[in-house]
């Protein structure tokens, strides 16, 4: 009996090892597909561990073979099972026709619980007051001219020197990083009054927190202030967190996404001469930036700013792709997947092609949110999609007339975070990264070629 006790474990263990093995061999000896293996016990975990540094690669391969929806199943002993979909049917179904059923859920709100009571973490009542009031903000009249006068502002007396600072001292430099604290600096301002500058000469580290030490006599403020003091949904703790969570929120979404974005665009410029050519032909010919527009939208269908959605359902359900899903069921939306599906952009969706979205008329073409998702879809797309592509065109248009980007030799690809950036950044070497103004020799915000031309509101096209 004791012996018995003794062997029984040990037998549990070489008929588990026994059964894998076999289970592997057979699997990998049959199989010649890039969908991965569900594994006894420990399900598919494996190959996600394995792919982590690719993630957004490998979910496309998966997502393409499986017709644009798959079931991850996770180990036996955690909840982790995942459906994953880029179908335009579901992700639509999802966002749009049942989306009370589609919130963000507990466990969202746990994981970036640096969030807190903001409006990329919350659900019901204070969403729909967090978006009232920023949309409010957003439509109001000033805001426009608001918004325009200190990204001009943070040209002129940020990004302007830089560039001509790096391009005296012919050193390497981050574009990525450079975008990263310009768009830093015009929410900073936008939102609190303040302009941290960590986008000047030297480019030193600024705290965060002395953005926040400015708490009064601006309208953004003033606005949540009043929200928090009117909403009774639930504990939002004390004012000054609330302002926190809330501005933060704001902060993170209007710099990584706008300076992601922007570092795409002149990463694929590099790699498409003819189309920055065109582009700047545009620009000086004084047109209505169509083509740029379309450069953007083409930048974001490759490599939307953010790649995943999360969803957790609150009751069973059945998916248009005829999955069903239960509330222990993790959702992804995977909108890096869509604009790589040959069933929605055609057989060269993985080139890079501007004029897919000029007609034939010369205008920007339209393209349903579920199909296009960069700004996400339904109730909860991007109020800020306007402000983007404002300060997009303004920046591009201000360096691509000014200079040619040229980037160093290195691997481009996409980080494997929520937010794709481009992993390691994109480094310029400035001497000859960049042509300077003929007319001024640098940039210059008193020359007539550097500035004249782009201060009227050219940036009008939707998508």
């Amino acid at each position: 009996m004791y012996l018995f006790e003794l062997s029984f474990p040990l037998l549990i263990i070489i008929m588990c090892f026994t059964y894998s093995t076999w289970w592997y061999l057979n699997n990998r000896w049959c199989k010649i597909s890039s969908l991965p293996t569900n594994w006894p016990i420990v399900g598919m975990l494996p190959e996600l561990i394995r792919n982590l540094h690719r993630v957004h690669e490998k979910t496309t391969e998966v997502l393409i073979e499986s017709k644009g929806t798959f079931e991850f199943h996770g180990p036996v002993f955690a909840n982790f099972n995942m459906l994953g979909t880029s179908d335009p049917a579901n992700i639509h179904y999802i966002l749009s026709k049942n989306f009370s059923n589609y919130p963000k859920g507990v466990e969202f709100r746990k994981y970036f619980d640096i969030f807190g009571n903001g409006i990329f973490s919350v659900d019901y009542e204070l969403w729909e007051i967090h978006r009232k009031t920023t949309m409010y903000l957003m439509g109001h009249a000033k805001f426009q001219t608001l918004l325009e006068r200190n990204i001009w502002e943070i040209i002129e007396n940020g990004l302007g020197p830089i560039l001509d600072d790096f391009a005296e001292l012919d050193t390497l430099f981050d574009l990525q990083d450079i975008f990263h604290r310009f768009t830093f600096d015009v929410i900073c301002k936008l939102l609190l009054d303040h302009n941290p500058k960590s986008l000047s000469i030297g480019l030193h580290n600024v705290p965060c927190e002395k953005a926040f030490n400015t708490l009064r006599g601006f309208s953004f403020l003033n606005a949540f202030i009043k929200m928090y003091n009117q909403c009774t949904d639930g504990d939002l703790g004390t004012l000054q967190t609330f302002l926190r969570d809330t501005l933060l929120s704001l902060m993170l979404g209007g710099r990584d996404t706008t300076s992601a974005a922007l570092t795409w665009f002149f990463a694929l410029m590099a790699k498409n001469p003819l189309i920055e050519k065109k582009i700047r032909d545009e620009i000086q010919q004084q047109l209505k930036l169509v083509y740029l527009h379309a450069a953007f939208c083409e930048t974001l269908r490759l490599f939307p700013s953010v790649a995943i959605e999360h969803k957790l359902p609150l009751e069973f359900d059945i998916l248009p792709s005829g999955h069903r899903v239960s509330p222990n069921t993790r959702v992804m939306l995977l909108f890096h997947t869509m604009g790589r599906m040959e069933s929605l952009c055609g057989k060269d969706c993985l080139e890079f092609k501007p004029d897919r979205w000029i007609s034939k008329r010369g205008e920007i073409k339209h393209e349903p949110s579920f199909k296009f998702t960069s700004f996400n879809a339904g109730p909860r797309a991007c109020i800020g999609k306007e402000m983007a592509f404002t300060q997009m065109k303004i920046v591009v248009a201000t360096i691509i007339h000014n200079y040619h980007i040229q980037v160093e030799d290195q691997i481009i690809s996409p980080s494997s975070f929520v937010i794709i950036q481009v992993k390691h950044g994109l480094k310029l070497g400035s001497s000859r990264g960049f042509l300077l103004c003929e007319q001024c020799s640098g940039f210059k915000p008193t020359c007539h070629v550097c500035f004249e031309d782009y201060r009227s509101p050219l940036y009008q096209y939707k998508v």
